[in-house]
């Protein structure tokens, strides 16, 4: 077992255990601190989002992502009529000011602003008891196929997109997922469903992370940004999140779970 195989590992749980007091805490808090919390985040991503597809605005990189924690903030000061409409406003100023890769902010700037309301959606609706499983299942699914990447090996999961992950590490965040839903599942009474359902939000974690993982790689990006030691940026770090939110976002046009 090499060092270097290992290096990244100290920096990367530093920087955890501050995204777990300072995410925790606005979490706990919910209302108006968590709504500051997540805008303060989808400003970050942006800004990060931007000086990826056009290095050379980095004016726009700082006036989109002010602009989209501004809206992310305000959004749900207004009536619920106004809340999409202004919380994706970014979008068509983004589209106007940027000079190249314009449907491609489009895109992830609508996967941020959207995983953003459904953060606090999720949040103010169904209570923190969903809120912490969506979490745990993004972090065990990250966190498993981390070791099990490191420790296991094997064939790469697509390396074309994402050379570092492994079926192994992919699989084992399946099966942590899996435990993660039944425990929950027992919890809240929910039943074996949300056993399925938070194997359904792993892939879809992993998906958000590959999708990311394409970006950096079309724009010839290592990481989205330096912002989180052991981790990259924001992007880089919700990535995943992002996309176990937007299998939640779907899933709740169907069904209404209970607290």
């Amino acid at each position: 077992m090499s060092e270097g195989r290992w290096s990244d590992l100290a920096p990367r749980i530093a920087s955890a255990v501050v995204m777990v007091v300072v995410g925790g805490a606005g979490i706990l808090a919910g209302g108006m601190w968590f709504k500051l919390l997540i805008a303060a985040s989808c400003g970050a991503m942006i800004w990060e989002l931007v000086r990826m597809l056009t290095p050379a605005q980095g004016s726009a990189a700082l006036q989109l992502g002010a602009l989209t924690a501004v809206t992310q903030f305000v959004a749900w000061l207004m009536p619920p009529v106004a809340l999409l409409p202004i919380a994706l406003a970014v979008i068509p100023v983004g589209m106007s000011i940027l000079k190249s890769r314009k449907w491609a902010f489009a895109g992830f700037a609508l996967w941020i602003a959207l995983a953003g309301i459904g953060f606090v959606w999720l949040r103010g609706s169904l209570g923190l008891t969903w809120v912490a499983w969506l979490i745990c299942i993004v972090v065990v699914t990250d966190v498993a196929g981390y070791f099990a990447g490191k420790a296991i090996g094997g064939p790469k999961f697509w390396p074309a997109i994402s050379p570092k992950k492994t079926w192994s590490g992919t699989a084992a965040g399946w099966v942590g997922a899996l435990i993660v839903g039944a425990l929950f599942a027992t919890q809240m009474g929910a039943g074996l469903g949300l056993c399925v359902v938070s194997v359904l939000a792993s892939m879809a974690s992993q998906a958000g992370d590959v999708l990311e993982s394409a970006l950096k790689r079309r724009t010839g990006t290592k990481d989205s940004s330096n912002l989180i030691p052991g981790h990259g940026g924001f992007l880089d770090r919700f990535d995943g999140m992002m996309g176990a939110m937007a299998l939640v976002l779907v899933l709740s046009l169907f069904y209404s779970p209970g607290v």
